[in-house]
């Protein structure tokens, strides 16, 4: 016979560490004239040793044509340069 106190739930504290320890999500533009791919690749990776850049045209062609931009965790920043851009975006880094 099933009763509910005989249940354990041994995934739910698993569960709630994967949520919570969830990855960043950072992207940036290969296509982008303000950005340089390998000094922001560097720089992002000194700001965020974990993550896994992706690089590749994110469809945000207006705005970046006139500014530098990331897209970390689910936000566009902009920025009129490269390092302002990544230190508006270093406040957006999910943290352990």
């Amino acid at each position: 016979m099933f009763r509910m106190k005989d249940l354990s739930f041994p995934i739910l504290p698993k569960a709630i560490t994967a949520i919570t320890s969830m990855a960043n999500d950072i992207r940036i533009c290969d296509k982008c004239k303000h950005m340089k791919v390998n000094s922001s690749l560097k720089k992002l990776g000194e700001m965020v040793p974990d993550a896994e850049v992706k690089v590749g045209c994110k469809s945000y062609c207006g705005p970046c044509a006139r500014y530098a931009f990331v897209f970390i965790n689910g936000r566009y920043v902009t920025a009129p340069t490269e390092d302002e851009v990544l230190v508006k975006a270093s406040k957006h880094v999910k943290r352990k």
